[in-house]
């Protein structure tokens, strides 16, 4: 059995109420999720607070928590799980912000080799305020952000994810990296 086919298992089972799948699966996908969660922090300043272990434990029981998801298969699991790491770490930077009285955010980097946007080192607090408002504009595009930048999901398993033809993604991906850094460069410090 696959990796993705047995996470995909391991969901269903724990979703049919098997207490054992829910350890298996953390077996399953701990590594993956630190490796998503290491993106991200080192996205972030040098001395960001949360380590990856953290962000990681922090996003595994909000995620166990989870009572009224079906989850579908490893896509789906981790589609959530990006959802879930963009709430922690916004919330750790909102109360971070809040902290310094009236500092800033974290800032992380927008960046992939193959863009056609130059790098954009951005809030996150500004990153989150950005998805919100492309959200509003093209949901999809949105979503794709937080399937590809907050849980580090390939063009197949966005694909996947979100039931588009992996062209598509390739295709939104650029769209919305673009249309966010206009968007974060209009923003005011």
């Amino acid at each position: 059995m696959n990796e993705a086919t047995d996470v995909t298992a391991l969901l269903l089972a724990w979703s049919a109420g098997d207490a054992g799948a829910r350890s298996r699966l953390i077996d399953a996908v701990y590594e993956e999720l630190r490796r998503v969660a290491r993106g991200h922090l080192r996205r972030e300043r040098p001395d960001h607070s949360l380590a990856p272990t953290a962000l990681v434990h922090e996003a595994y029981m909000k995620l166990v928590d989870q009572r009224r998801v079906q989850w579908q298969n490893r896509a789906h699991f981790f589609a959530i799980a990006a959802q879930v790491m963009r709430r922690v770490l916004v919330d750790h930077a909102r109360s971070r912000a809040a902290a310094k009285r009236g500092g800033g955010g974290s800032v992380m980097s927008l960046h992939e080799d193959d863009a056609r946007t130059p790098p954009l080192d951005v809030d996150i607090l500004a990153l989150d305020r950005a998805l919100e408002k492309l959200a509003l504009v093209d949901p999809r595009q949105s979503r794709l952000v937080e399937l590809r930048f907050f849980a580090g999901l390939t063009v197949d398993e966005t694909a996947a994810a979100i039931d588009v033809a992996p062209i598509t993604v390739k295709r939104d991906w650029a769209l919305a990296r673009a249309w966010l850094f206009r968007e974060l460069q209009s923003q005011p410090s």
